[in-house]
């Protein structure tokens, strides 16, 4: 069985698309764009090419998953750099890539157009990306995505281990809003009588559930121990009991164990969060993902709610 999972994700690796203002910090030479137009921008990009990036938002969960493959020439994991810059402004995020050591050899550069298209192309599992337009067509594309939001001040250098930890929120990310929509239209209680009935029945996928699946099978190979890996995964919702039975049985019954798992009804996630470690995490809501960026990067996954009404609240 491990034989089979190593030879299908060596055959088909884990693969991130992650946009260069999602990997390194470009939020000052962002800044110029805005303010100066794309001359003033390149100008900046070319005289500071070979001056390194700072460190972004997905850098530290790319860094993890990138250690953890075991032969280059047949990696588990995959990472594409995909930019709307020019070709040209090209060199200044691979001398950045290969100045913090960072396994990436694949790139697209598209010189201002969209990055949408080039999802489904190189086969992306997992998109990330600053620029909201290019998330909603990789979602559209059936890819799981995200859109970070500015860069925590996290001491990435406080942390030794070799884990990579990733987080995510459960209805409308790992699993379908089926269950949210449940609550929107018949309120809290029908939503518990819902949950409690089809407790054994497991929900659909989510945008992300794929994903998660996928990286499963990378949990799998690298297991310290029978249970314990090197990929941790956790689960922070804002379910709480009786509503949690049925994310044990899902996760059960996709084959997918959660290391972690928090229900946390009405509390904020952040310190749950900080006290995992994790290096990103996923949630639908964008008043979540604000509150936990303070001490995780964090991305936004696009759904179906407003960004100021809370999904499933504790009873």
């Amino acid at each position: 069985m491990m034989l089979d999972i190593r030879g299908e994700l060596a055959n088909c690796p884990l693969r991130i698309g992650i946009s260069t203002r999602a990997l390194f910090n470009l939020e000052e030479e962002h800044a110029v764009f805005e303010k100066e137009g794309v001359d003033a921008y390149v100008e900046l990009q070319l005289e500071r090419e070979n001056i390194p990036l700072k460190k972004g938002s997905g850098f530290q969960v790319v860094d993890r998953l990138l250690k953890l493959n075991e032969d280059n020439d047949k990696p588990f994991v995959e990472v594409i750099l995909m930019s709307r810059n020019s070709p040209d402004l090209s060199l200044r995020a691979f001398n950045s890539v290969r100045k913090f050591g960072l396994d990436i050899k694949l790139g697209t550069f598209t010189s201002g157009r969209a990055l949408g298209p080039y999802v489904p192309a190189w086969g992306v599992d997992l998109f990330l990306s600053n620029h909201v337009s290019d998330v909603q067509a990789a979602v559209t594309a059936g890819a799981a995505a995200a859109r970070l939001v500015t860069p925590p001040d996290v001491d990435d250098t406080k942390s030794q281990d070799n884990e990579v930890r990733i987080a995510f929120d459960g209805d409308a990310v790992v699993f379908s809003p089926e269950s949210d929509l449940i609550y929107k239209n018949s309120g809290l209680m029908a939503f518990f009588e819902h949950e409690q009935r089809n407790a054994k029945n497991p929900m659909q996928a989510g945008p992300f559930g794929n994903f998660l699946k996928k990286l499963s099978k990378l949990r799998e190979v690298h297991l310290y121990e029978p249970g314990v890996s090197k990929v941790r995964i956790g689960i922070v919702t804002a379910r709480n009991a009786p509503a949690h039975e049925r994310v044990i049985q899902t996760l059960r019954a996709w084959g997918t164990p959660a290391d972690e798992a928090h229900f946390v009804g009405s509390n904020s996630k952040a310190p749950i969060l900080n006290a995992m470690g994790a290096h990103i995490f996923f949630d639908d809501q964008e008043k979540h993902v604000l509150g936990a960026a303070s001490v995780v990067p964090s991305g936004h996954v696009p759904g179906p709610h407003s960004a100021d009404r809370p999904i499933i609240p504790a009873a």
